[in-house]
């Protein structure tokens, strides 16, 4: 894992949280120079997926082909995430927000984590994936209803199968009940600048007016 303590402190207790879920085959190295675009007064962690690959790197759950993954090790890795995201709570009376950032492999956790427990999280950042549809994770009506989501995804990404970005973003623009902010960019499986950006600003908005 690595870990940026917030640098500016906030008058509400504890900052906020910021986890980044990397891709596949990347580590926990990939997303962290993101943290130095983000506000100050986030604290972040960059956290290892916990499954090696056989090309390298590490990621979140076996699949069955790209998008679709295996029902039991997503649960197996819900599981584990919430295990450690307890551990870092233990001893502390204060609430603390936090935040999901996932990209591809990263948003498939991601938005799992949020489905499992919306009531867990303050809000989500989901970048060129799908939700894991077709597993236990419940993609119900209004499962997400008021939660803050940011959703982004490059319109010349080939990585993700169409079929399954359409359903994501119908589910999250029709069903989900989320408070949602999608944008496309004209990139591949990528995060560009100018989203980097975009998402700058939706989390320093989400921070000054909580909920």
């Amino acid at each position: 894992m690595r870990w940026r303590k917030a640098q500016r402190i906030n008058e509400q207790g504890r900052p906020p949280l910021l986890v980044l879920l990397h891709g596949m085959g990347a580590d926990e190295n990939d997303l962290f120079p993101l943290a130095s675009a983000f506000d100050p007064a986030l604290a972040i962690a960059s956290i290892r997926a916990p499954l090696p690959t056989d090309e390298g790197g590490f990621t979140w759950s076996e699949s069955h082909s790209p998008g679709h993954y295996v029902r039991e090790s997503l649960r197996a890795s819900l599981a584990w995430f919430q295990t450690w995201l307890e551990s870092i709570a233990s001893g502390r009376s204060e609430p603390q927000d936090t935040y999901l950032l996932g990209f591809s492999a990263g948003m498939a956790m991601a938005s799992a984590l949020l489905l499992d427990q919306p009531t867990r999280f303050a809000g989500g950042i989901l970048l060129n994936g799908t939700l894991p549809f077709d597993t236990d994770v419940p993609a119900v009506k209004d499962r997400l209803a008021g939660m803050p989501i940011f959703h982004g995804h490059g319109s010349f990404d080939r990585v993700i199968p169409a079929e399954l970005v359409n359903r994501t973003l119908k589910y999250l623009r029709e069903t989900s009940g989320a408070r949602l902010e999608s944008r496309s960019y004209p990139i591949a499986h990528e995060i560009g600048d100018t989203e980097i950006r975009d998402i700058s600003a939706w989390l320093t908005a989400r921070m000054r007016t909580p909920g």
